[in-house]
């Protein structure tokens, strides 16, 4: 099965941040909103889904849960983010109140440029319920809060992965059980051996499984 591969996501928005990078960002994946893995570094949205080095490490792991085609066709999977986990939703709250401050005649959707990248601000917008054109000073503390919510919680569904032709890696093979770890050869077979990729061990990205493949290879 592919091991290491993009997710793709249910929906259009993902459509808008099409070649978005997110750079130092937290995300989590959950089933029925308990989380599964967990992972910080850099992710991309692509004309599909999602991909990038954190997704890739938590696809590994997604495809090896217990009826995952199954949870996927229940809609149970989401990716959820935070965009901005160097600051509690406290802090986050005042640095927005400062940008507020110093923009409150300018309307919602002009306020964002210095907390988003462009792409992700229309997304946000729609998912805060907030009119785009409204003022700043107009902006109630609830509104404030649903922002603060979205930044720390960017929730979007995974509704399963791209085909095993675009995985790094896959995942099962022949059982190390059933192979000699000095040698390589087949415990069943006199002078078959295995090397890399068709054995039954895969790992996160990183070099992991360039290692597998150089040292069961040699």
């Amino acid at each position: 099965s592919p091991s290491l591969v993009p997710f793709n996501l249910k929906g259009e928005e993902y459509k808008m941040m099409q070649g978005l990078s997110l750079r130092n960002i937290d995300m989590s994946i959950t089933i029925d909103n308990k989380k599964i893995y967990s992972d910080f570094g850099e992710m991309l949205f692509t004309h599909f889904g999602v991909s990038g080095p954190i997704v890739l490490s938590a696809s590994s792991y997604l495809v090896k849960t217990k009826n995952i085609e199954q949870i996927l066709k229940e809609d149970k999977v989401e990716l959820e983010i935070d965009l901005k986990p160097a600051l509690s939703e406290e802090k986050l709250d005042a640095r927005i109140l400062r940008d507020f401050e110093e923009q409150k005649n300018k309307q919602f959707k002009n306020s964002l440029d210095k907390l988003l990248p462009q792409k992700l601000i229309p997304v946000i917008i729609e998912k805060t319920n907030i009119n785009e054109s409204k003022k700043i000073n107009e902006i109630t503390k609830q509104e404030r809060q649903k922002l603060v919510n979205e930044l720390k919680h960017f929730k979007i569904s995974i509704n399963g992965t791209r085909p095993i032709e675009e995985a790094i890696v896959t995942s099962g093979g022949i059982n190390i059980k059933e192979i000699n770890p000095k040698t390589m050869e087949s415990k069943l077979i006199n002078g078959l051996y295995f090397a890399g990729e068709i054995i039954d061990v895969d790992a996160y990205t990183g070099g992991f499984n360039l290692q597998i493949a150089y040292s069961t290879g040699y």
